[in-house]
């Protein structure tokens, strides 16, 4: 009797369009569910390895942020050193420019401090014939000039550091202005 009951069973389950055959209705089911398994451990697998490359991406970037904030906070200290050399000088300031390189000598009362900027570095020197400290490697391009007006004589420093990728959004340029406090106006 229990035999006939599941064959009815089974008939009226295979009527109804279930798709499970009379005989094997557990294992074609724990069939399924195996392939179900594989299927999402291939779209895990999937969406690992968006999040994995979506996080390396994320990584290069925050790296690259870091190295550029870093570069801005170095030309911003430097850029205020040059102004204090400038607003301490007790003489004339004066350019010196060859093809190469360019040299700024500013006057003060233990002797000459010098900025030069050849080779995309910048360097400053104390005192003379003392050693050369580079300041700013990797910069594009400096230009150190005068800025005379009707009663003070300014000096602009415009610099622009090396790009260190090719398709930065913002070119890093710095302006920065100062006037000696010791010197006689024009």
């Amino acid at each position: 009797m229990k035999c006939e009951v599941r064959s009815a069973k089974c008939e009226r389950l295979a009527t109804a369009g279930c798709g499970v055959s009379a005989g094997r209705g557990r294992h074609d089911r724990q069939g399924m569910m195996l392939l179900e398994c594989l299927v999402y451990i291939g779209l895990l697998f999937v969406l690992l390895n968006l999040a994995f490359m979506v996080f390396y991406r994320c990584r290069d970037f925050s790296i690259g942020l870091r190295r550029n904030a870093d570069d801005v906070l170095r030309a911003l200290n430097v850029g205020e050193r040059w102004r204090q050399d400038v607003r301490s000088a007790t003489g004339p300031i004066r350019i010196q420019s060859t093809p190469t390189e360019q040299l700024l000598h500013i006057p003060k009362t233990q002797g000459e401090v010098l900025y030069r900027f050849g080779d995309n570095e910048l360097r400053r020197r104390v005192q003379a014939g003392g050693p050369w400290t580079v300041l700013l490697p990797q910069v594009k391009s400096s230009r150190m000039q005068s800025d005379v007006r009707t009663h003070v004589t300014s000096w602009r420093w415009e610099l622009e550091l090396s790009q260190s990728r090719k398709n930065a959004r913002v070119r890093p340029l710095f302006t920065f202005q100062a006037v000696p406090m010791n010197v006689s106006a024009p």
